[in-house]
């Protein structure tokens, strides 16, 4: 706690400022809170959602973190709804080593490929071989896709609020008592600001020692993302405000909301460089 007088204030009188940081976490049930939640959320996210790939570019794909992912099909979108004749489908995981169903993964007979409980050590390069014929007296084609399957979150996020206070002297008990009571108040602190006015409006009694100025309450949301995860609209156009797995060659060892370039992080969700 600071204060400082104020040249317009009469002898004693002096200006304080207080921050106050408030930790929310994401569970916090609170409905303005998941209102934001949802518009900062991009799609695709549903786990009934296909995907389907590309032989021109890797198609993108963010799983959220310990969730169901989407149906990621083995096929373009031109053939996606053609009838195909014999096709074998052969996936194809981080490293090229090729998968199998387990706990986690899962491979349908039409080739797509789902996850349960998406880790972050599966982020990673996936391809996708595809051997088919459109009419039986055609030759077999084959064709690789690539998708780019990344890890996500939502961010952790705190609110900083600022508001001015009229104090007493600085080294007066007042001041002592009213920051131990006001550093306690952690909860609704909005309402808390909100009542105090109230409370003068309706009193008779002349203004207190100490007193809320009113109108000088901001609030600011700031984001944090878990150590290894980082925001990126420019490389995660699609997923703008998530926190996604720090790719290869950076890492984020803390609570930051970028990650870090690092030339010796060679593996995904990387906390130290």
């Amino acid at each position: 706690m600071w204060c400082r007088r104020r040249a317009t204030a009469a002898a004693g009188r002096l200006l304080l400022r207080l921050l106050l940081v408030v930790v929310l976490l994401l569970q916090a049930p609170a409905a303005a809170q998941s209102s934001k939640r949802f518009l900062r959320s991009a799609e695709p996210r549903d786990s009934n959602l296909k995907i389907v790939g590309s032989i021109i570019f890797p198609v993108k794909v963010y799983v959220k973190l310990n969730q169901n992912g989407p149906r990621i099909l083995c096929v373009t979108n031109r053939l996606r709804n053609l009838e195909l004749i014999d096709p074998v489908f052969q996936w194809r995981g981080p490293g090229g080593n090729i998968l199998s169903e387990n706990s986690s993964v899962k491979i349908s007979p039409t080739g797509t490929l789902m996850f349960k409980r998406f880790k972050s050590n599966q982020s990673g390069v996936y391809t996708c071989s595809l051997v088919y014929k459109l009419t039986a007296e055609q030759p077999a084609k084959n064709l690789i896709m690539t998708y780019l399957i990344y890890a996500y979150s939502d961010s952790n996020y705190y609110y900083e609020f600022t508001a001015q206070y009229h104090a007493a002297p600085c080294n007066s008990i007042y001041n002592i008592s009213f920051e131990k009571a006001l550093l306690q108040a952690r909860y609704l602190i909005e309402k808390f600001f909100e009542q105090q006015v109230e409370i003068m409006r309706k009193s008779s009694e002349p203004l207190p020692e100490i007193y809320y100025i009113e109108g000088t309450l901001q609030m600011v949301w700031v984001d944090r993302c878990y150590p290894g995860y980082g925001m990126n609209p420019l490389r995660h156009p699609d997923c703008p405000d998530c926190c996604v797995v720090c790719s290869p060659g950076s890492y984020n060892p803390s609570n930051r909301i970028h990650c870090l370039p690092c030339n010796n992080s060679f593996m995904y969700g990387a906390t130290k460089c």
